[in-house]
């Protein structure tokens, strides 16, 4: 079965994006290439007018991008894609070097969100992020810089079997603290500061200048399809760079004269420990944004009542080998098409009222749809769906395409979904409402 160009993209655009700030800078490389001009928060005109496509970026890892509509937001409201740019990983610490041991050194690392332990032992792991150096001409300017190296740097190396024989039948466990130290190298006599002279030989500047990082590993290998005939894709990070490539894709796809609302997406940092930070889907950032496309809040109160959300994060498709941990009625597949997700406790965004918008736009576009209720016996996850819909006071919907091996280092979907996510999103922004 022919893999669709969609997945290609979908697999070029994680190959690109190892962090969040990778992620967002592949989107700003996007959208510019697509004629989409950058904006600066403290901009006093954004050039708001009919047709308009810009974006504004905060912090780095965090987008908030536009296509102003045929019609004013007081009268159609924004058509609002939302995912999240981070992933859960190991992140270096700000003094990662250690006392030398087994006469190997080794980094530092603490543990980014739900991390799948185990998944991130004997893995080719480089290190990527973005890096503070104190700028030229002056103490207090602040240069920002991406680091990326692809190179199997470091490496989380499991403990033989022979000395932990039990490792098979009770399973592996793992203290965050003393068994995640990434080796990098040969210890000799001068590990102090090892690091950071590292970091400044990578970027080519004199140590002095750097001020601090955010940096994590990853692991190099290259996204793929896979599968007997080309089934399956493997990846890192499909939760969620898959949701922002889809609707990235979506606002590029869609022509102008196709779009009444104001096709809105806001991809945020941060989701995968709580989304409470200044570029979270917890802070003012979309808000704020969106009130300076109202231009006034009478507007921005009349465009909220119009406006329909879509926030996209991957949902947990039937695993074949432990089938019983999903509800029966509610049991999504590989391959089947996006899911809506619902939950009676508000840990996702839908209501009848919005997934009814979410099954009508899918059904008249021909695209299948799927249903996720988690087991009412086990804890329900959430993501930004009801901190957005809360804070604005907008309708919408939580949906995701399904995947297996969530929150590992190396995650899988079906070949085949992406592009009914895409076609899905884009029928969001082509709704005209009501």
């Amino acid at each position: 079965m022919t893999t669709p160009p969609q997945t290609h993209d979908l697999l070029s655009f994680i190959d690109a994006s190892p962090t969040p700030w990778h992620a967002v800078a592949e989107v700003e490389r996007r959208l510019q290439a697509a004629g989409w001009t950058k904006v600066d928060e403290q901009a006093a005109d954004w050039g708001v007018k009919p047709g308009a496509r810009a974006y504004v970026v905060r912090s780095g890892s965090s987008i908030v991008a536009w296509k102003m509509g045929m019609r004013g937001p007081q009268d159609a409201g924004f058509r609002i894609l939302g995912a999240h740019t981070d992933s859960p990983n190991l992140r270096v610490k700000p003094q990662p070097d250690r006392k030398p041991s087994g006469g190997c050194a080794t980094l530092g690392v603490e543990t980014y969100g739900g991390v799948l332990l185990a998944t991130w032992m004997d893995r080719d792991l480089g290190i990527a992020g973005r890096v503070a150096l104190r700028g030229e001409g002056s103490e207090f300017a602040i240069e920002s810089r991406l680091l990326r190296l692809d190179e199997p740097v470091c490496r989380v190396s499991n403990l033989a079997i022979h000395l932990n024989r039990g490792v098979n039948k009770d399973g592996l466990v793992l203290n965050k603290q003393t068994h995640l130290p990434a080796m990098w190298g040969i210890a000799d006599n001068g590990e102090e500061g090892a690091f950071r002279h590292w970091v400044t030989d990578q970027l080519g500047v004199d140590e002095d200048r750097l001020l601090g990082w955010d940096l994590s590993l990853f692991d190099v290998t290259p996204s793929a399809v896979g599968g007997r005939n080309g089934d399956f894709i493997f990846a890192p990070r499909l939760d969620n760079l898959a949701s922002c490539h889809a609707a990235l894709s979506a606002v590029l796809n869609t022509a102008e004269e196709e779009t009444v609302a104001t096709s809105v997406i806001a991809l945020f940092d941060h989701e995968e420990v709580g989304s409470r930070s200044m570029r979270g889907a917890a802070s003012a950032f979309l808000g704020d944004t969106l009130a300076r496309l109202a231009g006034t809040a009478d507007v921005l109160r009349r465009a909220k009542a119009r406006t329909f959300l879509v926030s996209a994060d991957m949902a947990h498709a039937q695993h074949p080998n432990y089938a019983d941990m999903h509800d029966g009625e509610h049991a999504p597949l590989l391959n089947k098409g996006p899911v809506l997700k619902s939950h009676q406790e508000w840990r996702y965004a839908t209501d009848a009222e919005s997934s009814a918008v979410w099954r009508g736009l899918c059904q008249r576009a021909g695209i299948p749809t799927q249903e996720f209720v988690t087991r009412t016996d086990l804890a329900c996850g959430s993501t930004i769906g009801p901190i957005v819909t809360t804070a604005l006071g907008v309708a919408g919907v939580d949906v995701g395409n399904p995947m297996l091996s969530m929150h590992s280092i190396r995650e899988m979907a079906g070949a085949h979904d992406q592009p009914h996510m895409i076609d899905a999103m884009e029928a969001v922004l082509e709704w005209a409402g009501a």
